[in-house]
């Protein structure tokens, strides 16, 4: 069985479901409410527990309600927590509006993912046994480039997530084997708006990258080689959130199997289109069973 770490972030969704999302200044009525274990690093742990791995999480959450129920959910799902600390004060969370066509819009409140600078004894441990490491962005940087150069110094490959969208260090990017941003990840991080143009550009520092196009399906390049476009299964979403860490914690898995790119992004694929068929994040992360019999068929 192939092992992921995870460093990155933890956080408690706050979901408000609504027909519509309000515009500045505006009130609407929602409804329905529901708080949801979520968190990039957590949903992507997640995601690549129930697609077969052993995962390690290594991040942190506050000494709070919240900080209870993340640990326990994630344990349930199969991830192994010992490198998840407890830190005084709250948890993260994330505020976030679900429209009637799957979009969402998301305010995130770091809390305890705010102190995840740096590693602690044991997580470079941690890193180092893993076939692959999964990055984000909704932990600090200096935290994300201490898990990427941890990473590099023991040949393992690094995924990185460059969400919330923001320019990134020529030493992250350096660091990185496998960048994987969205339409508009690529575009802040280029200036580029064209997804083939940005990940052209992006090239230039990283030498692989795929570009999530939502329910279009995704952009692979590499450096010398043709781009790869895989679609994604026609589905009718409900929820996006959470689809593109579902994205990366299949990909990783599949990659780490060996499995070859398009067969692995078709199988990415598919385990994010299962996820935007339902509600919420981690809980619409499908198990490996759900993926295979979407992708054979």
């Amino acid at each position: 069985m192939t092992h992921i770490a995870v460093l990155g972030s933890t956080n408690m969704d706050l979901v408000a479901y609504v027909e519509k999302a309000p515009q500045r200044g505006e009130t609407v009525t929602g409804r329905e409410f529901r708080t949801i274990p979520g968190g990039k690093g957590a949903n992507q742990a997640m995601a690549a527990a129930r697609a077969g791995a052993t995962v390690s999480m290594i991040g942190a959450v506050g000494n709070d309600a919240f900080g209870t129920r993340l640990r326990d959910t994630l344990e349930h799902s199969g991830v192994d927590t010992d490198s998840l600390r407890t830190v005084e004060g709250p948890s993260g969370t994330a505020h976030i509006v679900v429209d009637d066509e799957g979009g969402n819009a998301i305010v995130v409140i770091p809390g305890a993912n705010g102190t995840v600078d740096h590693l602690t004894p044991g997580d470079e441990g941690v890193i180092a046994s893993a076939d692959a490491l999964l990055l984000q962005l909704e932990i600090p940087l200096d935290g994300v480039l201490a898990g990427a150069l941890a990473a590099r110094r023991h040949g393992v490959r690094t995924v990185l997530t460059p969400a919330p969208a923001r320019p990134l260090s020529a030493e992250l990017l350096a660091a990185t084997d496998l960048l994987v941003p969205n339409e508009h990840e690529a575009a802040t991080l280029t200036g580029r708006t064209d997804p083939r143009d940005a990940a052209l550009s992006l090239l230039d520092q990283v030498p692989e990258v795929v570009v999530t196009l939502g329910s279009v399906g995704c952009l692979y390049l590499q450096r010398d080689a043709e781009p790869l476009v895989v679609p994604a299964p026609r589905v009718t979403a409900v929820d996006s959130t959470g689809a593109g860490d579902t994205f990366a914690g299949a990909l990783a898995v599949a990659l780490s199997e060996e499995r070859p790119i398009r067969e692995a992004l078709t199988w990415a694929a598919a385990a994010a289109a299962i996820s935007v068929q339902r509600e919420g994040a981690s809980v619409s992360m499908p198990y490996r069973p759900e993926i295979e019999a979407l992708y054979t068929a």
